[in-house]
């Protein structure tokens, strides 16, 4: 039983299905599938991490995005443009060579970028602006972006097609345990039994999990996204600006898609506030002050799952057959191919996948914590 139609509850019932045989599943989605963060994100794919664990995970998660269409037989439109992390001060210059030359070690493309060539990359970026001069960056080739709900569709046709059962307007009510063991789930349409239950829900992780009488080291905030009016070809790369929390790409239809941080509160609500709102287009204007005309079709937020050390969890929990795939943060898109991968390995073997072994729920307790970018444990600064 997969609690969570989304990326990596589709991803994980299609790898279940296709790599390890086991197709006596069922994928419960409380609505239609492929409305919740699988389509709310900014649709950017990277394994640009520091942390040698991370970048072996995520570039999994990069190599399975590379031969996804094909094995799907499923246009997901994956467009690999790179991904131009830019810097601003001498710091950031050594902390960004540090993560290229980690990532290099580990056999990771990673290419250090002048401030010539950013502007050669990016033609409309202001490599002088008034608050943070522009003064390199550095470049993933292999980065990019996937149409997002091409990848839920796909991932459900394939899982569907390999005999696993997606019921839509299921929603879970209650987990069901017995003795410390689960055996099974309460839905709005009835009980259904189950020996394994992998809760995939991404920011309601804590709630249902609150269910089984568990309390995760998660908090749920919201992230916004936006959209705008369709322009020429203006934009080759993801971008992202280092001085702030902001990234942006150009979709196929051409509308500038970006982001930028989490709202710092605690909500499960899927729309977020202005002030966010006007953070985002003070570094978008900063960086690309051709942008200040531009007009914001529309906005919208997905409920991001934040850990207390910003990395995910794939993990067995204290509950017997309680499977838990959470926590991602912001990697959750980019991270679906290798999440539903790992999750299933983990759901087939009772063992977890090399490549996740240490996204384990016991590290917290361990004080073997992930910490991506050092800033301790504060789920609204990852």
């Amino acid at each position: 039983m997969i609690v969570g139609g989304g990326g990596h509850g589709l991803a994980t019932a299609y790898y279940l299905a296709t790599r390890h045989g086991i197709t006596d599943v069922a994928v419960l989605e409380r609505g239609p599938i492929g409305l919740g963060n699988v389509a709310r994100n900014t649709t950017i794919i990277r394994s640009n991490y520091f942390l040698p664990d991370n970048i072996r995970f995520y570039e999994l998660s990069l190599q399975l995005w590379e031969g996804l269409e094909r094995a799907l037989n499923f246009n997901a439109m994956v467009s690999q443009r790179g991904t131009l992390n830019l810097f601003h001060t001498e710091a950031q210059r050594d902390l960004f060579t540090r993560r290229a030359n980690q990532m290099r070690l580990l056999g990771v493309d990673a290419q250090a970028v002048s401030r010539a060539q950013v502007k050669a990359l990016v033609p409309l970026v202001d490599l002088d602006n008034g608050r943070y001069p522009v003064l390199g960056g550095f470049l993933q080739p292999r980065g990019g972006t996937v149409r997002h709900d091409a990848v839920a569709w796909g991932y459900a046709r394939g899982a569907s097609r390999a005999g696993v059962d997606i019921i839509e307007h299921c929603e879970v009510t209650a987990l069901r345990c017995v003795a410390g063991r689960v055996c099974g789930v309460e839905t709005a349409r009835g009980m259904i039994g189950a020996d394994t239950v992998c809760l995939a829900v991404a920011g309601h992780s804590s709630l249902l999990a609150a269910m089984a009488g568990l309390t995760l080291p998660i908090e749920s905030h919201v992230l916004q996204a936006y959209v705008s009016e369709a322009l020429k070809p203006v934009l080759d790369v993801v971008l992202t600006y280092g001085a702030g929390h902001f990234y942006v790409s150009q979709s196929d239809k051409g509308g500038l898609v970006f982001g930028g941080a989490i709202d710092g509160y605690n909500t499960y609500g899927q729309r977020g506030t202005l002030p966010m709102s006007e953070e985002v287009a003070a570094a978008a204007v900063t960086l690309l002050p051709g942008l200040a005309r531009v007009k914001v079709l529309r906005q919208w937020g997905g409920v991001m799952d934040m850990t207390m050390d910003g990395s995910p969890i794939i993990s067995k929990t204290p509950i017997e057959g309680l499977i838990m795939n959470g926590g991602w943060c912001y990697g959750g898109f980019k991270a679906i191919p290798a999440g539903g991968l790992t999750t299933a390995h983990l759901i087939a073997h009772g063992a977890p996948h090399p490549a996740a072994a240490h996204l384990s729920l016991e590290r917290f307790a361990a004080g073997c914590t992930l910490d991506e970018r050092g800033v301790g444990p504060f789920p609204y600064l990852h």
